[in-house]
């Protein structure tokens, strides 16, 4: 049987008009594809959608965006490669899924970089921001423009063996975390398996047994069902990684400068509306957690788990010291 993923890069062949659906009646209309993990809904997956509206409206239909949402098209690993090879126009995908493409990225895949996620909007909504958008745009291999910023909130470890109030409760468990080697890490560090995994694969490893645990944010704990079968949440905040909506290279390269400008701007309108509905949506999955008794414990010190994660700051923190330093001092 063929997978997802070979299905979802079989047309690679095809190019920059597989990310495209072009109406055999009116071949001046161009409808960009567009992926995210996430279910109708979702604050990411509406800003998008509110994107798309707006470029419909402002070119009077003829560009358009078609979002493909709840892991339709694969994960984040396989958006971002049918982003590259023009299969897929846009694509909203975490830093930490990016973060093995360009490695300026992973300066954000530090845990607890940031002080709360004020400081991590301050930060993105800079200079800072700005920069490491362009070095996803510039990148010479990428093959993507780093389009917006999208709020993903602090990540935090839930699992369904046993409730986390100290860092000795990890010790021994798998848990999943993104495809990145600094999350591997990370999680070892901290005592516990680190096992990466793609997110359309999450639900089934904690309901099988496959992992014991994962690290996510309120919002995909609760609406991507995974409190279904994991009872603990406990709020570690141990990262708090950002996600970013991506543009195929490719297909950027055929626009015009004024469609160009044109998703540019609707993509720092789409950044305002999302952090909107991000915080709505927050609550109310901290609602749902509590209807649905699941057990949340706090932290009450987290310099034990700072303390442990002190060699994934020695190993990759050195090359980012100019831009750590940046960060901490935005206030």
């Amino acid at each position: 049987m063929i997978s997802r993923r070979q299905f979802a890069l079989s047309g690679a062949s095809l190019g920059v008009a597989a990310a495209l659906t072009r109406p055999a009646v009116a071949q001046t209309k161009t409808v960009f594809k567009a992926s995210d993990v996430h279910p109708e809904g979702y604050p990411t997956v509406t800003a998008v959608e509110s994107l798309g509206e707006k470029l419909k409206k402002a070119t009077d239909g003829r560009l358009s965006v078609q979002m493909y949402a709840s892991m339709q098209l694969g994960g984040e690993k396989e958006a971002i490669e049918q982003a590259q090879i023009g299969a897929l126009a846009l694509a909203r995908v975490s830093v930490g899924a990016l973060g093995p493409v360009v490695d300026d990225l992973n300066v954000l895949n530090l845990p607890f970089l940031f002080r709360d996620t004020k400081h991590a909007q301050a930060v993105l909504d800079g200079a800072i921001g700005q920069e490491l958008l362009d070095k996803v745009t510039n990148h010479p291999t990428a093959g993507l423009i780093g389009l917006c910023w999208m709020d993903a909130g602090a990540r935090s470890m839930y699992d369904t063996k046993r409730p986390i109030k100290d860092i000795g409760d990890l010790k021994g468990l798998k848990v999943r975390v993104m495809g990145n080697p600094m999350f591997v890490e990370m999680m070892n560090a901290l005592g516990g398996n680190g096992i990466a995994m793609g997110y359309d694969q999450v639900f089934t490893a904690l309901q099988t047994g496959v992992v014991d645990g994962a690290e996510n944010n309120p919002p995909s704990f609760v609406f991507d069902n995974h409190f279904q079968v994991a009872k603990y949440y406990t709020l570690t905040e141990h990262l708090i990684v950002p996600e970013m909506v991506v543009f195929s290279k490719r297909v950027w390269n055929g626009l015009s400068k004024d469609d160009q400008a044109l998703l540019t701007k609707f993509g720092k309108e789409a950044q305002a509306e999302e952090r909107v509905l991000w915080n709505v949506y927050q609550q109310q999955a901290l609602d749902k957690m509590k209807a649905a008794g699941i057990i949340v414990e706090t932290v009450a010190d987290k310099k034990p788990f700072q303390d442990a994660v002190k060699p994934v700051w020695d190993k990759y923190g050195p090359k980012f010291a100019e831009v750590i330093k940046r960060i901490q001092a935005v206030q």
